[in-house]
């Protein structure tokens, strides 16, 4: 059985083969973007990527490992937290961000065809799972301060409210269609704020 520390796709290499695994990861988000999972075909993708096939099958291994690999890498570039000293600003900057990404015309895109494909395949729904959980650790901290802020009550759950800022923005993108901009970003992290201090998250 193979270790998941070691399993194709999670090696984080470094020095001369940062520049390969670069390639094939952009190679892969275009074939998402163009196909969908259907298009992730490591044969493909070492041919977009100008790299060997042997050495896309031997460190990915299959296109689920593949897309696994790219969650993470997205999930170690994605934009810092901002901290702006209040936890309405902090949550407006977090529901800025996402629907910046939700609306960009390549993530947009890439976005969706990952997470069609977590529908149906278990191991990139784990990979999506885990980037949303490495996205969420990342902002909790500024609902945590709000609370020592006394913005508040002690016992609130800094994740849940991190879901909460991002649940009707992805409900938009994914299922009723209605708009998506900076006022409905605004709108939720108000509204997320408000029901934070009157308690509504506390465990």
């Amino acid at each position: 059985m193979t270790d998941a520390a070691s399993a194709p796709g999670t090696v984080r290499p470094g020095g001369r083969t940062a520049r390969i695994r670069a390639a094939v990861l952009r190679a892969a988000e275009d074939a998402l973007i163009e196909c969908g999972f259907a298009g992730v075909d490591l044969a493909e993708i070492a041919r977009r990527a100008e790299v060997g096939k042997t050495t896309v099958y031997r460190r990915w291994g299959t296109p689920q490992g593949l897309v696994a690999d790219l969650l993470a890498d997205m999930a170690e570039q994605s934009v810092r937290r901002t901290e702006t000293g209040s936890l309405d600003g902090d949550l407006r900057a977090n529901a800025r961000l996402v629907v910046s990404t939700l609306t960009d015309p390549r993530q947009g895109v890439l976005f969706k065809a990952v997470i069609c494909a977590a529908t149906t395949d278990e191991r990139t729904a784990q990979a999506l799972h885990r980037f949303y959980a490495t996205r969420i650790a990342e902002w909790a901290p500024c609902v945590d301060q709000a609370v020592q802020r006394g913005e508040a009550p002690h016992g609130t759950d800094a994740a849940e409210v991190i879901r909460a800022v991002s649940a009707p923005l992805y409900y938009r993108f994914l299922v009723s269609g209605d708009p998506l901009d900076a006022t409905v970003a605004d709108q939720v992290a108000r509204t997320t704020a408000r029901a934070a201090g009157t308690g509504a998250y506390v465990r």
